[in-house]
């Protein structure tokens, strides 16, 4: 391996036809810069898609109600109900797997719009009433003052903590939001948090555009006591939110005289079983890189390999010569096999240069202000790329192994007669 002899021999035989070894070693570099790309790609794709869960517990789940379909005791079919706080005690008491049970309340309903005014501007916004722990729910980065406490729950503060979204609307550019009054529905609240989301786009945009105040507040305020629109949920860290969902949505069949194989009388969201599908679906996505990956570099490898039995073939006299002289066989095959790892690990280096390269330009790209919905950061992992460059070697040494072992069994005196 350290003989200069050997390194001239190695140098002599892969640049006896450049062209063609050129194009062999394009096989092994396209292969494996196919497979960084197609990497960083699935990177980029899975990063996109778990910041939509970036700011949402992913052991929780989500329950309103909705009209029954089946009579039940008496009572008939599409009957409406309502959930009450008296609910969020009862969860709260009888199912301890429970984490946070968070009521929800929102004027307008499901992502309606409210009149917010503050002098001569207004804005039609989401206005949400909830309690101090939905922040562990859902995470709201608050980047001025803070969220809400027990302490504004208990007193019914009429405060407010605004969006990044409705900070554009109601105040001036370099204007300091908290401490200042907004009205909502003829209702004044004082500003005393912001908040920016975290996700980007348009629901980013959207959920900038909310107002969280008490839901104490909101119950008195404007005129809807002991009702809750509906539950945010998570379960303990180690009971699977879809535990917790079936206990509540059977205690809450039985507190309203719901059927209990009744289907539809609630509605219900559970963001554990959304994320394990995702998680699922890009392990499979996965797999397939490294499938689609392995096979192209395996057609690489067999260009090598042909490549060298060619070589093989016209050295023919050569390696007759050398066995004449009294070269080991064991010298000879690990020659060939040689030249094929290093064929095949230079060009499949560069091939991962260039994929590292282009990747890390995507990512400059998307970080100086390019947008991409659901494609965020892409990059290829330390132990991906070992793993590639490992694959690169053993597809080497197995590309060689062939004409290697057609080397040594060549009789050096039919090879010495070869022309």
């Amino acid at each position: 391996m350290f003989d200069l002899d050997n390194w001239t021999e190695i140098y002599h035989a892969l640049t006896r036809n450049k062209l063609r070894t050129a194009l062999t070693a394009f096989g092994v570099f396209w292969g494996i810069f196919l497979l960084m790309i197609m990497l960083g790609s699935g990177s980029g794709l899975r990063n996109g898609v778990s910041a939509d869960f970036a700011d949402e517990a992913t052991n929780s789940f989500f329950l309103w109600t909705q009209a029954t379909s089946k009579p039940y005791r008496g009572l008939p079919a599409g009957r409406s109900f309502e959930l009450t706080n008296d609910d969020t005690e009862a969860i709260r008491r009888q199912i301890p797997e429970a984490k946070i049970v968070a009521p929800r309340n929102q004027l307008g309903g499901h992502r309606g719009g409210n009149n917010v005014t503050r002098g001569n501007k207004a804005g039609a916004f989401s206005v949400m009433g909830d309690i101090a722990e939905y922040n562990q729910v859902e995470a709201i980065p608050i980047i001025r003052g803070r969220f809400l406490n027990d302490l504004d729950l208990a007193e019914r503060r009429k405060i407010a903590i605004i969006g990044t979204g409705v900070q554009k609307v109601l105040f001036d550019e370099e204007e300091d939001p908290i401490g200042e009054s907004i009205e909502i529905n003829g209702v004044y609240f004082k500003v005393i948090g912001l908040f920016e989301p975290m996700q980007s786009g348009d629901e980013g945009d959207r959920k900038a555009q909310s107002i969280y105040i008490p839901i104490s507040t909101f119950q008195s305020a404007f005129n809807t006591p002991n009702y809750v629109n509906w539950f945010a949920i998570t379960s303990d860290d180690d009971v699977p939110a879809s535990v917790v969902e079936d206990k509540v949505l059977a205690l809450l069949a039985a507190r309203h005289r719901v059927a209990p194989d009744d289907t539809r009388a609630f509605g219900h969201f559970n963001m554990e079983e959304e994320f394990n599908k995702i998680q699922g679906l890009f392990s499979g996505i996965s797999v397939l890189i490294w499938i689609v990956g392995a096979g192209t570099l395996a057609a690489g490898a067999i260009g090598v390999s042909n490549i060298m039995l060619i070589i093989v073939k016209e050295r023919t006299r050569e390696i007759g010569v050398r066995r004449a002289v009294g070269a080991q066989p064991i010298s000879i095959m690990g020659q060939i096999v040689f030249e094929s790892i290093l064929l095949t690990s230079a060009a499949g280096y560069i091939g991962l240069l260039a994929g590292v390269g282009v990747m890390e330009g995507v990512r400059s790209a998307l970080a100086n202000g390019a947008q991409l919905q659901m494609f965020k950061n892409p990059g290829i992992d330390l132990q991906h790329a070992v793993l590639a460059l490992v694959i690169l070697i053993v597809s080497g040494t197995l590309a060689g192994i062939v004409p290697a072992q057609r080397a040594i069994r060549i009789s050096p005196v039919d090879a010495l007669r070869a022309e």
